[in-house]
């Protein structure tokens, strides 16, 4: 507080020292800037727990649905069990197949070289065609669209399936 004058009389005049609040808050500002790239990032992922079953290959060759696999190319062609669509008209055939069937499991498979934005776009619509499940090929498929759609798992087959 100061003592000062106002029209010949004295008075108190409060006045704020803001000088201590300010270096606590840049010696809080430097402890926060040091703490932070030492502070664990973790992320927390639950995954179901997988059963393992062994399933023969008579079996899936005996399914009448064989899965639909989404292939995309790195020139940027779309495929859905071999045959190519654009990809605007790619949720209308999903929808379609998927009408036929009992469940909604696409597999994905794309080229290492595709665009990331690209596979993302293609999933959604994906999505957006009525896929409830969207599962990435981990193995390259080999031979012929539809030779691969036919050696991949059966969309019947629980995740974690091993097939012999």
């Amino acid at each position: 507080m100061t003592v000062g004058t106002e029209k010949g009389r004295k008075r108190l005049r409060p006045d704020m020292n803001v000088t201590p609040l300010i270096d606590i808050v840049l010696v809080l500002l430097i402890i926060f800037m040091a703490m932070t790239p030492l502070m664990n990032r973790q992320f927390w992922v639950h995954t179901p727990e997988q059963k393992k079953e062994e399933v023969d290959k008579q079996e899936l060759e005996q399914d009448p649905t064989p899965p639909l696999v989404l292939r995309l190319e790195a020139d940027g062609r779309i495929a859905v069990n071999g045959t190519d669509v654009t990809l605007d008209e790619l949720p209308l055939r999903l929808r379609r197949m998927f009408a036929a069937r009992d469940d909604h499991v696409l597999f994905f498979d794309a080229a290492d070289d595709v665009p990331v934005g690209m596979a993302l776009t293609a999933m959604d619509r994906a999505r957006d065609g009525g896929a409830v499940t969207i599962a990435a090929l981990t193995q390259p498929l080999t031979g012929s669209p539809d030779e691969a759609a036919a050696t991949a798992p059966a969309a019947s087959v629980p995740p974690g399936t091993v097939v012999n």
